[in-house]
């Protein structure tokens, strides 16, 4: 079973339900044959194929997991939207945290380095038995990851955890974390683990 991702410039940040549409419609053109393409194709892994002003990237579902973190950092190096039909879910290339090398995971194989806001924000709603967890990691300094139940975890030398009632305050919390406000911390009740 082969999955894909599709590349191509968009001028600003771009909603999943855009990118959705975009992918949708492009599928249904034809693929461009024997044209050159872009500079970005030269450096992508995985089957290629060509669109007008769009690179659909094949790979089999066992590689997805590393060849996907490639796709998204050589998306994002050359400045391109990145979109994940499987998990419905778009990489823009900005707006950023302020932890520079940032990474987000989650508990079905995906890591992004630098994920854009939007990203975290709508990897957050895909929490479930399939997708246990979702972390945001600075290594070496802190972190802040999820479980389902909307349990948190904190550590930046300690580790503390809270439960919290609803996802927009999980989604609110990711989002003050990667932009370096400390306000989850003294908004909600944080205990040691047991």
């Amino acid at each position: 079973m082969s999955v894909e991702l599709m590349v191509w410039d968009e001028p600003v940040p771009i909603s999943r339900d855009q990118a959705r549409a975009t992918y949708l419609a492009v599928k249904r053109a034809d693929p461009v044959a024997g044209a050159e393409p872009p500079e970005v194709a030269k450096e992508l892994p995985g089957e290629l194929t060509l669109y007008p002003g769009h690179v659909l990237v094949s790979m089999d579902l066992d590689a997805m997991d590393e060849m996907s973190a490639q796709v998204f950092t050589i998306a994002r190096a050359h400045g391109l939207v990145c979109y994940d039909p499987q998990r419905d879910l778009v990489h823009n290339v900005a707006p950023l945290g302020v932890y520079d090398g940032m990474q987000l995971h989650t508990g079905d194989g995906m890591i992004v380095h630098d994920p854009d806001l939007g990203l975290v924000h709508d990897v957050l709603a895909t929490l479930s038995p399939q997708n246990p967890f979702v972390a945001l990691v600075s290594f070496g300094r802190h972190f802040l990851q999820v479980s389902p139940g909307y349990e948190l975890e904190y550590k930046e030398g300690t580790l503390v955890r809270a439960v919290l009632p609803e996802l927009a305050e999980v989604q609110n919390a990711f989002s003050e974390y990667a932009t370096g406000d400390r306000s989850f911390l003294t908004r909600h009740r944080w205990s040691p683990p047991d």
